[in-house]
């Protein structure tokens, strides 16, 4: 390697830092609005408080926002497999989610009056939050490939967490000095936007690798700066299904002087695949499983009927926890509802972490049964706590002991945050399917969500939290269950060919670097 080559080579390894380091800045402002929970959370706490608003009819806008994210979770999904503006429908989200969260706060009218509109709100807010997973993460695949989404994933959730606990915090401050008239917070959500735009910015179209994006290639052509060999963490699902039967997807050539891979078609395809027939590019270089082979997958069907029983008896733990210490308590009570969501958040950072180092290690399963079981756990010492609190006032320091389960709300949602991407990414892996399998496991997450936001704030108004929670608690047992029994273990260590070891080692060997590492080390 001569000079030259030698400088444009380092020159080439610094601005491959950028994207990678950029994702996490991304993740981090994208807190409050990656799902619209949080923002939908506090908004509950502040429509209840301020605006007299009853917890059925909160319950009412939560169902429609999550209905709205269900409709268009899969829809939103298949766009981001096709589209190169991935960039640019994320940062449009950002923005328009913020504008409708600004507009709830400045509009709602008490007792609930104009709730025909609030509710038209939130369910354009639903559809434009849809946009957001899938955005985030197909951008995330598209740069560090299936082989690094394990690390960057957790990043992603750490930081996401940890964005969302400082904008809570900071609008929690903000409400309790400004009570009653607390609709101020929400400036919160704006600044954060800014920083999604910010960086996402800084990210260029040609750092995302779109046939990796999809999940047609395992790894990325943007340059790897991890200090980690993506082989170190190469892994694909498990093959012995019987009905999987895709084969493995070629690798596109890479074009002449370039040094990254042809272009794959960006034209939708609507060959839903009920023939049998994969979804073909015109000039046949790749080729993606068609909607219909995705979902005759079982292994997913499970993933996605789990994901939905999860929710439905996860999603409304915590509006009910912050309800349970906002009403009748003022200014603290909004500052303690405002710290349940801190709390979690929090922990949700540390069981990230913990995903990202041990999930390429040891498994999926394993982890991800640890945040199942943790609901019927919370529930029930929720449902003791209550117990003893009875009728009467609770003290500060029963408050902090309800406080405290939301430790076991940062181990659960915390752990499946970050899981249900990567277990995502392994069933996807080489269907070509990455955005639209993401969409429909998060739309069987809104829909199980919203179905469980309306029954809990029903159950609770009808026969109180303390019963709430021990119904909420008895539903979470089954989707713990059903995964130790039905889910197999999603990853397993990569079998990489050996004509591929060869004719990567003959490629080194051709541009005179003198490797001589000993690939079948790896198999």
């Amino acid at each position: 390697m001569n000079a030259i080559d030698a400088i444009a080579e380092k020159t080439k390894w610094k601005k491959s830092k950028t994207p990678r380091k950029t994702l996490k800045w991304v993740a981090l402002f994208l807190g409050e609005q990656r799902d619209g929970l949080t923002m939908i959370n506090m908004q509950n706490a502040f429509l209840i408080t301020s605006k007299n608003y009853s917890e059925k009819q909160c319950g009412i806008m939560f169902f429609v926002f999550g209905m709205s994210q269900f409709l268009f979770q899969a829809p939103a999904g298949y766009l981001m497999d096709y589209t190169n503006n991935k960039i640019l429908w994320l940062a449009t989200a950002a923005v328009v989610t913020t504008c409708l969260t600004i507009l709830t706060a400045g509009t709602a009218q008490d007792g609930g009056e104009n709730l025909g509109f609030m509710v038209l709100v939130k369910f354009l807010q639903g559809a434009v939050t849809a946009l957001i997973p899938p955005g985030l993460n197909s951008i995330t695949q598209g740069i560090v490939g299936t082989v690094g989404m394990t690390q960057q994933v957790s990043r992603n959730e750490m930081m996401n967490h940890l964005g969302t606990s400082i904008l809570v915090l900071t609008g929690s401050i903000i409400a309790f000095y400004r009570y009653p008239n607390i609709g101020i917070l929400f400036i919160v959500s704006p600044i954060a936007c800014v920083g999604v735009i910010y960086f996402l910015s800084k990210i260029k179209p040609e750092d995302i690798d779109h046939a990796a994006a999809r999940g047609l290639v395992t790894e990325s052509s943007t340059p790897d700066d991890s200090s980690v060999s993506t082989l170190d963490n190469a892994y694909i699902p498990p093959t012995d299904t019987p009905e999987k039967n895709r084969p493995a997807t070629p690798l596109p050539p890479i074009s002449p002087g370039s040094g990254r891979r042809a272009p794959i078609a960006t034209n939708p395809s609507f060959n839903l695949g009920f023939s049998g027939d994969a979804s073909v590019s015109s000039n046949a270089e790749t080729s993606a499983d068609t909607p219909f082979q995705v979902l005759r997958d079982p292994t997913l069907l499970t993933f996605i009927v789990v994901c939905f029983l999860f929710h439905l008896s996860n999603g409304t733990v915590l509006p009910l926890v912050m309800q349970s210490l906002a009403i009748g308590n003022g200014g603290e009570g909004i500052l303690l509802s405002g710290l349940c969501i801190i709390v979690a958040q929090v922990f949700m950072v540390l069981s990230a972490k913990i995903c990202g180092d041990f999930s390429g290690k040891y498994g999926r399963k394993n982890l991800f049964l640890i945040g199942l079981f943790s609901v019927p756990i919370r529930c029930l010492i929720l449902t003791l706590l209550l117990g003893i609190v009875g009728d009467e006032e609770a003290s500060s320091f029963m408050h902090i002991l309800i406080l405290s389960t939301q430790i076991l709300d940062g181990v659960g949602a915390g752990v499946f945050g970050t899981m249900y991407i990567l277990v995502t990414s392994d069933i996807s892996k080489g269907s070509g399917r990455f955005s639209l399998t993401l969409g429909l496991t998060t739309a069987a997450m809104s829909i199980g969500g919203t179905v469980s936001g309306y029954l809990g704030q029903a159950l609770a108004q009808d026969i109180g939290y303390r019963q709430a929670f021990i119904i909420l608690g008895t539903m979470a047992l089954v989707p713990a269950v059903s995964y130790l029994l039905f889910m197999p273990e999603t990853l397993q260590i990569r079998t990489i060919e050996m004509d591929v070891i060869k004719e990567e080692e003959d490629e080194q060997n051709q541009e005179g670097e003198g490797s001589n590492t000993n690939f079948k080390q790896f198999v």
